[in-house]
């Protein structure tokens, strides 16, 4: 399929998991796709080489999600080598758990930093090389709306501050036609949390549907909303769990 053909995207923290999936399925549907990445400059560069293998243009850009400078120039780069942008996915994002006493002053402004305010600042500057028909879709979790165990609250506040972003952002870009949107996956295998992990069992015994999601799962849904049948969906929080929230 090439329903996005023409489109010029950018994934924040695209070198692995949800975000490596999402590149290649944007990829698959035809758009143009520059990802950035922190540390993993080899399997950035192998993504740029399945995304060009499909016949589209690829770049991996190396920047820390937590350092505006290098976010800020990371979407120029991708703007000015794409010849524009059409869609921003705001993927990069950290995991920080522990008690509310074992907390450190680095966790909260880590976790801050990577999950809300780059998402902040990445909106903001890819916004200026957008048409009018932008998309911008960031990446939560379930937990944003429903914690389940002790040790998570920072990382689910810091997901849940996406949903009055997401709605906030709807009204204020949907007058230039650019769609804000949140995608919440629940357990999904990836490296961070395989399927055969030590906490799998618990995660499984809070699904509907006692399966962990694929990562390819989340990239179709992303794909679906940054493409012309979710050109109405706006302002929305999706949720993708297996039913763990139901």
């Amino acid at each position: 399929m090439v329903k996005l053909q023409g489109k010029r995207a950018l994934i924040t923290g695209g070198s692995r998991g949800i975000g490596a999936a999402i590149a290649r399925r944007l990829a698959a549907d035809g758009a143009d796709v520059v990802l950035t990445y922190e540390r993993s400059a080899e399997r950035a560069n192998a993504i740029v080489g399945e995304i060009e293998a499909l016949g589209r243009r690829g770049l991996a850009i190396q920047a820390d999600s937590a350092d505006p400078v290098a976010l800020n120039a990371a979407v120029d780069h991708a703007a000015q080598t794409l010849g524009g942008l059409d869609i921003l996915v705001n993927n990069a994002g950290i995991f920080r758990a522990g008690t509310l006493e074992s907390l450190t002053l680095d966790d909260i402004d880590a976790t801050l930093d990577v999950n809300v305010r780059a998402v902040v600042i990445a909106s903001q500057s890819a916004v200026k090389h957008f048409r009018e028909d932008g998309r911008i879709i960031s990446i939560g979790s379930n937990l944003a709306t429903r914690v389940p165990a002790p040790g998570m609250a920072l990382y689910a506040m810091s997901k849940s501050a996406l949903i009055a972003w997401t709605q906030g952002l709807a009204r204020d870009l949907g007058s230039r036609g650019v769609t804000v949107n949140l995608v919440h996956p629940g357990s999904t295998d990836t490296e961070m949390n395989p399927a055969d992990g030590e906490h799998a069992v618990a995660q499984l015994g809070r699904m509907a549907i006692p399966r962990y999601g694929k990562a390819e799962d989340v990239a179709a849904l992303v794909a679906f909303v940054a493409g012309p049948e979710g050109a109405s969906i706006n302002g929305a929080s999706l949720t993708i769990d297996g039913g763990a929230n139901a």
